[in-house]
């Protein structure tokens, strides 16, 4: 069966995510950290969180197909999963041309790594998939939970929500910039989307859902800015959220932009309590 998850999700780089941070996020109503920035196969950093919450659900995003062994990835999981078994993801994904040496056929590469874990005893409903395009959403579709993406819109969403169908997850990421004004938001959103919206899978998934070339030649419009990272007041960002879970997510990945990001997810969470109500349990899955 499916992990459940309630609507707000928290980035952290698994690298620095503390046991104390997840407690804090635990106890602010948070359904979920995912722990960014390819981590390590052997998922230590999922398991010193898990180990230090009750309740909270911990996942990779992503695990680099072409860098975390998939055997050593499967005894992993079954380490962790032998205590934790309903609060562990493994999100995988299959990295990008301009960065993993030996990049090629992605979705072949995700499928044949997909083959190691079900050999090896993996749930299917416990592993999603970072699927930006069609032929990885299938295979999200057939063969996983469902998909995590980051650097995407309501509209992406829609589409993935459309080709996974009702019961599987969709879990988009957005960074998030707690600043009301609005020109110097929109430069920190730049600053921290202009690695990214240089890497072909991106630029390409965000053509293929409207925006030109105009909206990507760096500085990038402000209309692609807007969607890509929220910004403004609790109430502003709270929105944005919203407008992804309407548009069919299940969850939404916050990424805190600024100097105390367990303070911003924590505020973020308030902003999207209604009379008082946890966060995780402010909406229903999909």
């Amino acid at each position: 069966m499916t992990i459940q998850l309630g609507p707000l999700g928290a980035y952290l780089t698994a690298a620095e995510a503390s046991a104390t941070d997840a407690v804090a996020l635990e106890a602010a109503g948070y359904s979920a950290i995912w722990l960014a920035a390819s981590p390590a196969a052997d998922l230590r950093q999922a398991e010193r969180l898990l180990d230090a919450t009750s309740r909270i659900v911990v996942g990779t995003s992503v695990l680099n197909v072409w860098q975390a062994d998939a055997a050593e990835v499967a005894d992993s999981y079954h380490r962790l999963a032998s205590r934790h078994a309903d609060r562990l993801l493994i999100g995988i994904g299959a990295g990008h041309r301009e960065i993993d040496a030996g990049y090629t056929s992605p979705v072949a590469k995700v499928a044949s790594y997909l083959d190691i874990l079900t050999a090896a005893g993996v749930p299917a409903d416990r592993v999603l998939l970072a699927a930006l395009g069609p032929k990885m959403l299938r295979l999200a579709a057939d063969r996983a939970a469902g998909t995590l993406t980051l650097q995407v819109t309501p509209e992406h969403t829609r589409r993935a929500r459309a080709a996974l169908g009702p019961d599987k997850l969709v879990v988009p990421g957005h960074g998030v910039v707690p600043d009301t004004d609005v020109e110097r938001a929109r430069a920190t959103g730049r600053a921290s989307v202009r690695p990214i919206l240089g890497i072909a899978n991106y630029a390409g998934n965000l053509r293929r859902i409207g925006y030109t070339d105009e909206d990507l030649t760096d500085p990038f419009s402000d209309r692609l800015i807007d969607a890509l990272v929220l910004h403004g007041d609790e109430a502003a960002i709270a929105a944005g959220v919203r407008a992804e879970l309407a548009a069919g997510a299940n969850q939404v990945g916050v990424h805190a932009i600024g100097e105390d990001p367990i303070g911003i997810l924590r505020a973020i969470g308030h902003g999207l309590r209604p009379s008082g109500t946890p966060v995780a349990q402010a909406g229903s899955p999909g």
